[in-house]
């Protein structure tokens, strides 16, 4: 897999992947997320291809002072293959690059496979209730 910095001709691929790998939920428009992440760190936004197909994506972040990745998408005739794992340290080589000291991820109480994958590649529970509020609707 060929890994390279999201560009604006990938957003179709992308939203796809992410419908595809049912990361998409009805409060967050992937348009707008991808157009927000394009104004902040875009070189953190990475795309992994094969034969020119975006199979693989990941969204990081960093505040100064944590980083984050989101929309972690690896197609599903493509999992388990280190695609995703590549990836995470793509990202993680990158955040430490910039003097991040800790990367934070949000998973879904529901998802346990992708907990599963985080802990195999060196993450931990934290042990924490995230929190959200909505300052802009996205509908």
């Amino acid at each position: 897999m060929q890994l390279r910095q999201f560009g604006e001709q990938d957003e179709d691929q992308v939203i796809e992947l992410w419908r595809t790998c049912g990361l998409l939920r009805q409060w967050n428009n992937p348009h707008r997320d991808i157009e927000r992440k394009s104004r902040v760190n875009p070189e953190l936004f990475l795309v992994g291809l094969i034969n020119n197909e975006i199979i693989a994506t990941a969204m990081g972040g960093y505040d100064d002072h944590r980083g984050w990745i989101n929309y972690l998408a690896v197609k599903p005739e493509y999992q388990r293959k280190g695609y995703a794992r590549q990836l995470m340290e793509a990202l993680e080589k990158k955040l430490l690059k910039i003097g991040c000291p800790k990367i934070n991820i949000q998973v879904r109480a529901e998802n346990k496979s992708a907990m599963d994958f985080y802990k195999k590649v060196g993450y931990q529970s934290d042990n924490v209730i995230s929190f959200g509020k909505r300052l802009i609707k996205d509908d």
